[in-house]
């Protein structure tokens, strides 16, 4: 057995302190797109320094395109990938099994498969993929499962991306996960049962249980043994008061798409930003300009000398002046305003329409458009799909599988299913029956079909080389048909050995009937 790896607590803070480093090189750009796109969800500012309760975010949003367009991103993507209240992965054999033992085993996947989407609707999964994909449109996302309780068996935890840092192992996986996060000091052994307080820190907790307590936690890969060790460490004292050995990691890293040397990903937002900050700052100077074009500024006659310090440039300004022209002048003059800022109205449309195009707001019918078709909505999807590219994969990759791979996991921990599922792709394969996916998956089946048209049309030569029953398998299997309203091949050659019962029967009785046929004939014949 490989020797054990244990870090000592000040050499997973140093780890921490490293990783959030390289995570800095990326604060002002995300900062930047939750401050404007996702302002609710903005920790940049004043997390740690206990300003976010209550605290009011939009304060130079002025444009609210991106707002709308990041939640309707969110919304199509898990409509899309992972639609509420419905299946949208199935469990497959791998090439690993043998092609005779293929049918059985998907019949058992099947059953699993209603047991992991059974599991799934009595948990918080819906509510918190739509937080995590609202982080995905920045970059990257995280999320942690953990087992649950006898009502809702499995627990999903988004966390924001701004309290996670992480590093980078072999093959751009994600081995090591740091959280920061802060826990009332009462609430340390109901969060963990097997924490081992110091006596320090215990007195501490008993003589201010209510107060906040900063912690890191920590998970990191042991290179040799291939397990986690989970580390959970007071910053302030730098004690570590647990310390667990794990076979998995909880945690799941999801990046929209990489750049070459960075670990961190980059979403349509950080694309969209330059017109998102055109649009706000031109909406703001539009706005400034209404006002200016309402109240005014003005001036008025003084016979003291003007002092440029006290000139105050604000709607309904008055400036103090020696005179406004002629010998005394007007008492009350309108100031002459620089010019209309008229220009703002030809961009405007054209920042927000393109806008919306980075964030895939465009890929559906609008509400107000007459019913479409269901083959229409199936080739938006496919088009969908398509402006996703990449992205789509990393997804199906970095977080479909995983997150399947770890629900498993944890009803095996808790005796959901009867036997562990090895998710490696040999054995078992997850296979996405999204729309996303099932509209990728019509293509197939649609050149299967146009093969069939063909060959039908071509003579009875070019149907001998189409297997009938091999095409219907191929597009069930393309369709996600459950293997249980399928014939299996020994109830295929059943019927056929049935069939030829039947019209063995027949034939037996053929030159009996015939016979007496005849006569009748020829009877009618005589008369």
């Amino acid at each position: 057995m490989a020797e054990m790896m244990r870090l000592s607590a000040e050499d997973v803070l140093k780890r921490h302190d490293k990783a959030l480093t390289k995570k800095e090189d990326f604060r002002s750009l995300y900062e930047e797109c939750y401050e404007f796109a996702l302002p609710q969800r903005n920790l940049y500012d004043g997390y740690y320094e206990g300003k976010v309760s209550g605290q009011k975010k939009m304060n130079r949003v002025f444009d609210s395109t991106a707002i709308n367009s990041t939640q309707r991103f969110a919304n199509r993507m898990q409509s899309g990938i992972f639609p509420p209240q419905r299946k949208w992965c199935r469990l497959e054999p791998g090439p690993d099994i043998p092609e005779e033992r293929k049918e059985e085993a998907q019949a058992a996947l099947d059953i699993y498969s209603d047991k992991l989407f059974a599991s799934l609707k009595q948990s918080n999964f819906d509510i918190a993929i739509g937080e995590f994909l609202l982080d995905l449109s920045v970059g990257t996302a995280v999320m942690m499962v953990q087992p649950g309780d006898d009502i809702n068996p499995l627990n999903f935890i988004p966390v924001p991306q701004f309290l996670v840092s992480f590093e980078e192992g072999a093959n751009g996986q994600v081995d090591n996960v740091y959280r920061r996060m802060r826990l009332k000091g009462e609430s340390i052994m109901r969060q963990w049962p097997d924490a081992d307080i110091p006596e320090a820190l215990q007195k501490k907790i008993d003589q201010k249980p209510t107060d906040d307590l900063e912690f890191i936690e920590a998970t990191v890969l042991d290179q040799k043994r291939g397990d986690f060790c989970y580390h959970v460490i007071h910053k302030e004292s730098k004690t570590e008061i647990v310390y667990r050995r794990m076979d998995e990691s909880p945690w799941i890293v999801s990046r929209y798409a990489k750049v070459a040397g960075e670990i961190y990903g980059r979403g349509p937002l950080i694309t969209a930003l330059p017109d998102i900050k055109t649009l706000n700052k031109t909406l703001e100077l539009l706005l400034k300009n209404a006002s200016l074009a309402i109240a005014g500024v003005y001036t008025a006659a003084d016979d003291g000398v003007l002092n440029p310090n006290t000139v105050k440039i604000i709607p309904g300004a008055i400036i103090p002046v020696a005179r406004n022209g002629g010998p005394q002048g007007e008492s009350l003059k309108p100031l002459p305003r620089a010019g209309d800022f008229n220009v703002s109205q030809i961009i405007m449309n054209d920042l927000r329409l393109s806008i919306k195009r980075i964030l895939l707001d465009e890929s559906l019918p609008p509400d107000n458009m007459s019913a479409r078709s269901a083959t229409e909505v199936v080739e938006r999807m496919k088009e969908l799909s398509q402006n996703l590219g990449s992205a789509f994969g990393r997804l199906i990759n970095e977080t479909m599988i995983p997150l399947v791979t770890k629900i498993l996991r944890v009803m095996d921990q808790r005796g959901l299913i009867d036997l562990p599922l090895k998710v490696n792709g040999l054995e078992i394969k997850v296979s996405a029956v999204a729309p996303l996916a099932m509209a990728q998956s019509m293509e197939d089946v649609q050149s299967v079909l146009q093969y069939a048209q063909i060959v039908q049309q071509a003579g009875p030569q070019a149907q001998m080389t189409l297997k009938t029953d091999a095409m219907m398998d191929y597009i069930a299997e393309k369709l996600g048909i459950p293997q249980k309203i399928r014939n299996t091949q020994e109830e295929r050659m059943m019927m056929q050995q049935q069939m030829a019962q039947a019209a063995q029967q027949v034939a037996q009785q053929a030159p009996e009937v015939i016979p007496e046929a005849a006569k009748q004939m020829v009877k009618q014949g005589g008369m």
